[in-house]
């Protein structure tokens, strides 16, 4: 694996198994804290924290698996979720007229422009393909 495949692998897998474990467990007080719209049910957050969190754990096992022919999520995966998912969450910015308060518009932004910079890495990189 080339160095720049495996750091935007930890790279990616950090940043979906931090955002995913929040989300999963879901505490009611972390939407104020964060400044985050309001859900009127923790059904759809902890699923999709489930969701981050098994894409960060595949990409983990395609982190420490790669020597072994393992294969868990690749990074021509990542490219394709990183990119609908900064896609998506950026456009309800731009959009969705949310309410939040302003720590949370910029929690938000971070969050979209860091995953879309790391699709952009790992394409620019070419980093989906592995030469065994």
């Amino acid at each position: 694996m080339k160095p720049t495949q495996r750091i935007l692998l930890i790279v990616d897998c950090i940043v979906n198994l931090l955002f995913g474990v929040l989300l999963l467990f879901y505490p009611a007080g972390i939407i104020t804290v964060l400044g985050l719209p309001p859900s009127n049910t923790s059904f759809y957050p902890s699923i999709l924290g489930a969701v981050l969190t098994g894409i960060g754990f595949a990409l983990f096992l395609e982190l420490i698996g790669f020597e072994k022919q393992v294969r868990g999520l690749g990074l021509g995966g990542a490219v394709v979720i990183n990119f609908m998912g900064a896609t998506v969450l950026i456009g309800w910015l731009l959009f969705g007229a949310l309410v939040m308060p302003l720590r949370g518009q910029i929690l938000l932004w971070i969050v979209g422009l860091v995953v879309l910079g790391i699709g952009i890495a790992e394409v620019i990189t070419k980093s989906w393909q592995y030469t065994n």
